[in-house]
């Protein structure tokens, strides 16, 4: 198992789903978890519950696409000690805002971009100075295979995850020689509320959709995203940036899905 006393994460939009799933991961491994969210009720919820787990949650109400809200952040994780690991994971794709784009509107676009893409690099412009006073770190982006392949009506969704695949990318050239890793993780279709959203939270219907869609014939889950996190931040995986990880079910490696 990954050990990760005496380390500080970040996790982003970490209350819920596939973050409810990283934050938990971590503070099973040791880690003292900073949890950003704005989502309180959920957020104070997993930090008690965080309480019985050999690390600590520490939840923070934060909208991450300010950008004085990602620097308090930092600062406070910071305080802990370190900041070293960064997992930007926050995402939104309501449900009224599936439209082709000459009907998308300008707003929605402007929020979908700000909270799913922006929120990425604010996070990681503040974070990258303390991973550099401290030797290095690792930020994991959640992306999504619509970053590589996408489908009807997500013109802002598609969009944010395609910048996030490129923007950890570049920002693994950036600072690899400070010894910063940056890598991606592409979601295939994972049991969260987002997800259940687009069901109209009907779970059979959202699991029998995922299992025809996935060649392993079924839905992930918010722990298999968060096992691969864990590698990919560990130093078994030292030898890894700038790399984009599918864990998908075998979605990618289907070809053309999406109807």
């Amino acid at each position: 198992m990954n050990d990760f006393s005496g380390k500080t994460v970040i996790v982003t939009g970490g209350a819920k789903g596939i973050g409810e799933g990283v934050t938990r991961a971590f503070a099973q491994a040791g880690a003292d978890v900073f949890c950003a969210d704005v989502d309180t009720v959920a957020g104070e919820r997993i930090q008690a519950e965080g309480a019985s787990l050999p690390g600590s949650v520490t939840y923070v109400n934060t909208d991450v696409s300010e950008a004085a809200s990602c620097e308090a952040l930092v600062a406070q994780a910071a305080a802990n000690g370190s900041v070293d690991v960064l997992v930007n994971n926050v995402g939104i794709q309501p449900l009224d805002s599936y439209l082709p784009a000459h009907q998308f509107p300008e707003e929605a676009w402007d929020r979908i971009l700000a909270v799913n893409l922006k929120s990425g690099f604010l996070m990681s412009k503040y974070a990258v100075p303390e991973m550099l006073k401290q030797g290095g770190g690792v930020i994991v982006n959640i992306a999504s295979v619509q970053g590589r392949q996408s489908m009807k009506g997500v013109p802002a969704y598609a969009a944010s995850k395609g910048g996030m695949i490129s923007l950890t990318q570049q920002l693994a050239l950036e600072y690899a020689e400070q010894n910063i890793r940056v890598l991606a993780v592409n979601p295939g279709t994972i049991e969260t509320s987002l997800a259940l959203e687009s069901v109209n939270q009907d779970v059979e219907a959202l699991r029998s959709a995922a299992a025809d869609a996935h060649p392993l014939g079924r839905i992930g889950m918010p722990e298999d995203i968060a096992s691969v996190v864990l590698f990919l931040s560990s130093d078994a995986a030292s030898f890894m940036t700038g790399e984009y990880v599918n864990v998908d079910g075998g979605m990618m490696a289907k070809g053309s899905w999406a109807e």
